[in-house]
C-alpha cells in the first residue's frame, strides 16, 4: 500500500490537467496513489485519464460524478482514502519534484499519531510564497494559525487520515454546490494540532472559472453552508474579535438563506445581536457587489 493519497476534484479542466500528471512523474518518491473524482465534467477528461491509466507510470484512481461541487467529490474521495497521509492538489496545480519525499521525510521524523497532519507553504510558479511564512513553532491549531499568528494566503494541508475521518461526516448541503471545506477543520482543533513545515509543496495558479473567483457569488448561493461554517468559527473562535467578525459573517448569511431561527440556533446568542447590525449592512453589500458585477459582464466589461 502507498503512504501517501493526493487527491484531486476536476471540473472541465482536461486542458490543464496534464501539468499536474507531468509534475507527479517526475517525483523523485513514488510512493503515492493519485485518486480522481470527475465532478461531471462534458470534456474528454475521462479519456485523458483512462490514457494516463494506461501508461501504467504512476498509480491512479478515477471516480466520476455528477456535477455536486468540490466537497462532494471530497465526500466521495473519502471512501477511497486507506493510505496513512492525504492532501488535495487542485486540477489547475501542480507539485514540485520532490514533494512527496519532503513530505514522507518530515513525517517520519516529526509525525505523530494525535496530529491533525502538516501545513506546508504554496507557492506561485514564480516562486513567490502565497502570503505570508508559518510561524516558527512545531505545532498549533488551524484556528491559532488564522486569529493568534495572522496566517494569510493559501497553505498545503496534509492530513492524518484516520484523524480526519473521525470527524466525518462533513456538514453538507445537498442544494449548495460552494462548500466551506475547512469547516470541518475547526472540530478537528478541539483535541489536535498541525505540525508546521516552511516547505513549499505545491505550485498554484488561479484559471477563470475556478472556486477562487467569485467569492461573492459564492457567499449569496451557497449561504446554507456559509452560515453552518460561520457558527463552528464562532463557537470555537480563539478571541472575541475573532468571534464578533464570523457573528457578522453568521448574521448576513442567515439572511441570504432566509432562516427566521438564526438567533435560536446561534452558539453565541448576545454576540449574535450584537453583529446582527452589521451582519444586515454585509448582506447588502454583498447584494450590491454581485449586481454590480452582473451589470459589468453584460456590459462587457468583466469576463
Amino acid at each position: 500500500m502507498k503512504s501517501i493519497t493526493i487527491f484531486t476534484p476536476t471540473y472541465n479542466r482536461a486542458n490543464c490537467l496534464h501539468k499536474l500528471y507531468n509534475s507527479l512523474c517526475q517525483q523523485s518518491c513514488n510512493d503515492f496513489h493519485w485518486l480522481i473524482v470527475d465532478d461531471g465534467s462534458s470534456d474528454n477528461t475521462d479519456e485523458i485519464v483512462n490514457t494516463w491509466i494506461t501508461e501504467g507510470k504512476i498509480s491512479i484512481e478515477y471516480h466520476y460524478q455528477e456535477n455536486k461541487g468540490k466537497l462532494a467529490a471530497q465526500i466521495l474521495a473519502c471512501d477511497f482514502i486507506n493510505t496513512e497521509l492525504f492532501l488535495c492538489i487542485d486540477s489547475d496545480d501542480f507539485i514540485p519534484d520532490d514533494a512527496i519525499s519532503k513530505i514522507k521525510n518530515f513525517w517520519a521524523k516529526n509525525g505523530d499519531p494525535n496530529a491533525s497532519g502538516i501545513i506546508g507553504l504554496d507557492a506561485y510558479t514564480d516562486g513567490q510564497v502565497s502570503g505570508t511564512m508559518l510561524p516558527e513553532i512545531k505545532e498549533c491549531t488551524y484556528s491559532e494559525l488564522i486569529d493568534k499568528y495572522k496566517v494569510r494566503g493559501d497553505k498545503k494541508y496534509i492530513f492524518n487520515t484516520r484523524v480526519f475521518k473521525s470527524y466525518l461526516p462533513y456538514p453538507y448541503f445537498p442544494d449548495e454546490k460552494f462548500h466551506e471545506i475547512s469547516a470541518i477543520f475547526f472540530l478537528i482543533d478541539q483535541k489536535h494540532k498541525f505540525l508546521l513545515s516552511n516547505e513549499v509543496y505545491c505550485i498554484i495558479e488561479y484559471l477563470d472559472g475556478g472556486l477562487t473567483n467569485g467569492i461573492f457569488h459564492r457567499y449569496k448561493n451557497s449561504p446554507k453552508s456559509f452560515s453552518s461554517y460561520r457558527s463552528l468559527k464562532m463557537k470555537y473562535a480563539v478571541n472575541y474579535k475573532s468571534k464578533f467578525k464570523n457573528a457578522i459573517h453568521y448574521v448576513s448569511s442567515s439572511i441570504f438563506a432566509r432562516n427566521k431561527n438564526y438567533l435560536s440556533e446561534s452558539p453565541k446568542k448576545i454576540t449574535t445581536i450584537l453583529a446582527t447590525p452589521f451582519g444586515i449592512l454585509l448582506y447588502l453589500y454583498i447584494n450590491r457587489k454581485t449586481r454590480n458585477q452582473k451589470t459589468r459582464i453584460k456590459n462587457g466589461k468583466l469576463k
